[in-house]
């Protein structure tokens, strides 16, 4: 394979199990003119120096897991510092790890300015900046502050509304935005939705957010897309009444269980919510356990 790979400006490794460490180093020595690769994180911080110093023309990487959670000893902030440094030209990302630190999110926003996605999944969702025991709030505000041109940003991690304030502030051209374990009270995503002119797509994930946040400026839906909300604080009479106010949205109802028909008492908490503008109203092909308001 080595003759075939100088000339390769796109790798796809993402579901390549047995090649590990070593056999991936001496495979990407041979691809100089890479542009876009996914990879496994068997990689390792040591491969991923590797392509920093080998492909300068990286202007894609994503790195996966090679397990179901992970393997905290695969790759760290160590990894991901050495492509930004290597790798200038690089602007969309999707990185699995278990931990970073702002320290090296803020180097990485100094190194790569030109990021339209950013993807940092931290599969260990409870665990701050290991250096400083402090929320990656500072190194997010760093990315969205130096990335002017960014359109996608996904984040997890222990963080608190003042990154979404950052967002809000600094991320003027981010378009979709996915968020996980993060967050603090309401306003948080209203920083978010208040800030952010051009959102089209937001997805909410395991986040304190609920009916305050959802129908305090509904307005700003029937300029985006779509608004998914899964394990929040929102409940079936919050929806009913942003459903009412704004007939142009269909507003859908995912039963937890999904096995049963969803409930509709006020009261009752909402497992999973999809909000998205239509003209054609309420679809039919919605199974049993999806109410549309």
């Amino acid at each position: 394979m080595y003759p075939i790979c100088r000339n390769l400006t796109a790798l796809n490794l993402s579901y390549a199990a047995g090649i590990h460490g070593n056999e991936l180093i001496k495979l990407i020595y041979h691809c100089g003119k890479l542009q876009r690769l996914w990879i496994m994180d068997c990689i390792g911080d040591k491969g991923l120096g590797i392509v920093a110093s080998t492909c300068k023309e990286l202007q894609e990487l994503r790195v996966f897991p090679s397990a179901p959670f992970g393997n905290p000893a695969a790759v760290t902030e160590k990894g991901l510092v050495a492509i930004s440094a290597g790798c200038r030209k690089l602007h969309s990302l999707l990185y699995f790890c278990h931990q970073m630190t702002n320290a090296a999110l803020i180097t990485v926003a100094k190194n790569c300015p030109n990021f339209i996605r950013f993807r940092l999944c931290i599969l260990d969702a409870t665990k701050p900046d290991p250096d400083t025991m402090q929320p990656l709030d500072e190194g997010f505000g760093a990315i969205v502050q130096s990335c002017k041109r960014l359109r996608r940003l996904s984040l997890s991690d222990q963080l608190t509304d003042q990154v979404f304030l950052y967002i809000g502030m600094y991320a003027e051209q981010l378009e979709m935005l996915s968020i996980a374990f993060a967050g603090e009270s309401d306003q948080g995503m209203q920083y978010a939705l208040n800030g952010c002119k051009k959102l089209r797509k937001l997805e909410i994930r395991d986040c304190p957010f609920g009916n305050m946040a959802l129908l305090a400026d509904i307005g700003k839906y029937e300029t985006m897309r779509s608004l998914w909300m899964s394990s929040c604080e929102v409940t079936v009479g919050a929806c009913k009444e942003l459903a009412e106010k704004m007939p142009r949205l269909n507003v859908e109802i995912f039963n937890e269980n999904e096995q049963e028909e969803c409930s509709l008492e006020d009261e009752q908490s909402v497992e999973k919510m999809y909000l998205y503008r239509t003209l054609a109203g309420k679809r039919n092909d919605a199974p049993e356990y999806v109410c549309t308001l």
